[in-house]
């Protein structure tokens, strides 16, 4: 391959962007096809924006649970890819170029959308925490789902409100909902992957089932606090941007379909078995919260 130096003018960095948005965008639809459904309806920008902050964010998600120990990684290499990882990601976006696309695509989002560090290091934190906690009382579980999930919506919020100033009693409502959203995608994310968690990573995170079975009573009680969450969550939707209106809510109707089907299959397969929504389903529920959006705007769903 030839060589260019000098003199290039701004040609290349075009085509080094798009090929940065795209990897960030296969990560996306390879990892979470909920979520990649979910962001077709926003904004072109917002919703690369959200692939970009997604791709990070599951990169250091496989680093911990499992991927790189299953390629050989030592507990001190994994610990050590991942205090890199953060170095990485916090540095990015003083750098106008990076030669990881995912790096980079993720740095112009945080340049344009004010992503605060401090949420990024409530992430790494929690990440952290699952090398070497496999049991959670309700406080230890508090702040790991802060740091895990709580923080991702509110680095979310960041990018919808970027090109939408608002004022301070929504842009606190708006956040009080991120939190609790993100909050309860974890735990449906954790009672669902409940026979991996346990099998195969060996971690409790919900104490009702530290040392014990999952029953029907549990898995009720567990799912009350999930549907309390996304309840609080959709009391700020109608405020927010329109496009992220619709979004947000067809991700929030996606994991209440889950947390139904949850409820609704018995606590012995929960236990083995990962639930999920079927496709048809899946999109049925996004186009549905298209037009609901788009119809009722501010005045509430």
């Amino acid at each position: 391959m030839k060589g260019k130096r000098g003199g290039v003018g701004k040609r290349f960095i075009p085509t080094y962007d798009r090929m940065a948005r795209k990897a960030t965008s296969t990560v996306i639809d390879t990892y979470s096809s909920s979520f990649s459904l979910a962001t077709r309806l926003l904004g072109k920008r917002e919703r690369q924006d959200i692939r970009n902050l997604y791709a990070m964010v599951r990169i250091a998600d496989e680093i911990v649970d499992g991927t790189a120990a299953e390629a050989g990684c030592t507990d001190e290499q994994v610990r050590e890819l991942l205090d890199h990882y953060e170095e990485l990601v916090l540095g990015a976006p003083a750098m106008p170029f990076h030669p990881d696309p995912v790096l980079h695509a993720y740095a112009g989002t945080v340049r344009r959308c004010g992503i605060e560090d401090e949420h990024v290091r409530a992430f790494f934190r929690s990440m952290r925490r699952d090398l070497t906690e496999t049991t959670y009382d309700h406080d230890a579980l508090d702040e790991y789902v802060y740091g895990s999930a709580e923080v991702i919506g509110l680095m979310c919020l960041s990018i919808f409100l970027a090109d939408h100033p608002v004022d301070d009693a929504d842009r606190e409502t708006m956040a009080a909902g991120a939190r609790s959203l993100g909050a309860a995608f974890q735990k449906i994310n954790f009672l669902r992957d409940l026979a991996e968690d346990t099998g195969e990573l060996g971690r409790t995170y919900f104490d009702e089932l530290d040392g014990h079975a999952l029953t029907e009573p549990i898995k009720n009680k567990l799912l009350d606090d999930i549907d309390a969450d996304v309840a609080d969550a959709r009391v700020a939707i109608p405020l927010l941007p329109g496009a992220a209106r619709g979004a947000v809510l067809a991700a929030t109707n996606l994991f209440t379909e889950l947390s139904k089907k949850l409820r609704e299959t018995p606590a012995e397969r929960i236990a083995v078995t990962r639930i999920r929504v079927g496709s048809p389903k899946k999109a049925l529920i996004v186009g549905r919260a298209a037009v609901t959006a788009a119809r009722t705007g501010r005045a509430g769903f």
